[in-house]
């Protein structure tokens, strides 16, 4: 079974022959990185990243001459060992956690734009509840840990090129805060011309044209690089905490942070388990007696539906991660983390194909000792990707305390409803102006949204309700309406008085 992508077995084919031409090609990819090093002014950072990246043109030429091999018959279900329930972690109290967390760090991933949402600048700017954006409610938690137990665990910010100047603008405003607030940049590489596997040197337009910054992989180089992890260890701390920046539900959870100092675990890995809408995340497995991370990528077109299926594998990853701060530096420093690397095909404006070579964080999971992962319950994955999950996490159907959010203890189920808003609402300033309010959403299970359609105040959704206005029709909810497992369609204008 083969995966010209990525290769978890060592199983190679290919001869001198493909070698000779990657050669050629690699010497080709050296001198324009000198070029770029040379123009840059030989900055030691800059020549850092373009020499990584060259390491990474490399692999990625060497993996595309020599048909790199998964065998899919060692791809099991994780043992036991490997991934441990949350309820069976020993159980402690928010207050029996000072001495470690005085050892914590946290930091969010914080290089993504808004653009998918139609939004400009950082993503962690959006509001995403009470008028309170991504940003605030994460410093509003670790100001609360802080405070209650008189620790100074800070806040670090991995931005990227893309968020980095409106990001330090933004963090002025925490200022007076007692949350250590510091970032720093991941690595900015050249993308490659899909046909010559040569770097972009100029850039007619805008910098995203020539740069990308390669996934949140880079994270242990780029940490290690800036200086800043040395820094922190430094000053005693021990671990991290990391997470995207757009998952509400990423918190520190006393109960993991108890376990990850009592285990002396170097990597814990938070999964959770696998629902139809999860189909395409990445999952623990054991691959010929170890742990690994295997993403749908790697996995074999003919073997894809089974990778999808919940049957065999029961839990994705949620990018929560907790990692020791020392076992990294060594890791680094080793040269040892050769992430399974993603090929991001995309084109310039004028359609010239290139391509942006990726790693994944969670890819690390088979470097650290004692690695595995923790079963945790779907609140911990909370994230915001689209105005669908906006929808959620503003209505009645959570509460939020202390930047934390948690859902009504009002609503029967555990599980949020499935929420499908059309093409009208993608935008963030769209959606908010089809809604008067937030629905009352308590009792909703399903809610399914196509067309010109708009919600006025305190309108309350209860079990399947599907609003369709086909292509020039408009469709008004009206105020204060009440719609219990109702299909709406057609042309319905109503006027507030």
């Amino acid at each position: 079974m083969q995966s010209k992508r990525h290769g978890i077995s060592g199983h190679t084919r290919g001869g001198s022959r493909d070698k000779i031409e990657a050669g050629g090609t690699l010497g080709a990819v050296r001198q324009v990185m000198d070029g770029m090093i040379e123009k840059a002014g030989n900055d030691k950072r800059f020549a850092q990243e373009m020499n990584d990246c060259y390491d990474q043109i490399g692999r990625y030429l060497q993996e595309k001459k020599v048909r790199v091999e998964l065998d899919w018959e060692k791809v099991k279900s994780p043992k036991p060992e490997y991934v441990l329930g949350y309820k069976t972690l020993e159980k402690v109290g928010f207050d029996d956690i000072t001495d470690i967390l005085s050892k914590l760090v946290v930091l969010k991933l914080n290089g993504g734009l808004g653009t998918t949402m139609g939004c400009v600048g950082p993503k962690s700017a959006i509001e995403v509840r009470d008028g309170q954006t991504f940003l605030d409610l994460t410093v509003q938690q670790i100001e609360y840990i802080n405070t209650e137990h008189n620790v100074d665990v800070p806040l670090i910010l991995m931005n990227s090129f893309n968020t980095h100047d409106d990001t330090d603008k933004i963090i002025k405003k925490y200022a007076n805060s007692n949350v250590p607030i510091y970032t720093f940049n991941q690595s900015q590489w050249p993308r490659i011309k899909a046909d010559t596997s040569l770097p972009i040197t100029t850039s007619k337009d805008s910098p995203t044209e020539m740069w990308y910054p390669p996934g949140h992989g880079d994270l242990y180089k780029s940490f290690y690089n800036c200086g800043m992890l040395q820094q922190l260890i430094d000053e005693g701390k021990e671990w991290v905490f990391v997470s995207n920046v757009d998952n509400l539900g990423a918190t520190v959870d006393p109960v993991i942070l108890r376990h990850l100092a009592n285990t002396d675990a170097e990597y814990i890995m938070e999964v959770t388990d696998k629902t139809k809408a999860d189909i395409k995340g990445g999952t623990i497995i054991d691959y010929d007696g170890q742990i690994r991370l295997l993403e749908i990528a790697q996995v074999p077109k003919e073997h894809q539906d089974d990778f999808k299926r919940v049957k065999k594998f029961k839990i994705f990853n949620t990018n929560n991660l907790w990692i020791n701060l020392k076992s990294m530096k060594r890791l680094v420093e080793e040269d040892q983390l050769q992430l399974d690397l993603i090929i991001n095909k995309k084109a310039t404006s004028d359609g010239t194909p290139v391509i942006q070579l990726e790693t994944a964080v969670g890819a690390a999971i088979k470097y650290f000792d004692r690695a595995h992962g923790i079963n945790v319950p779907r609140s911990r994955f909370l994230p915001v990707k689209s105005t669908s999950d906006l929808f959620l996490v503003t209505s009645n159907l959570y509460i939020m305390e202390n930047g934390y959010l948690r859902m009504n203890p009002a609503r029967t189920f555990s599980t949020a409803p499935i929420v499908k808003l059309g093409d009208h609402f993608k935008k963030v300033k769209d959606y908010l102006a089809r809604f008067k309010t937030p629905p009352q959403i308590l009792e909703l299970d399903h809610l399914s949204v196509t067309g010109d359609v708009f919600f006025g105040a305190n309108v309350t959704l209860t079990g399947t309700v599907i609003v369709v206005a086909n292509h020039g029709a408009h469709i008004d909810i009206p105020r204060g309406a009440v719609l219990n497992d109702k299909v709406v369609s057609g042309d319905l204008r109503i006027l507030d008085h």
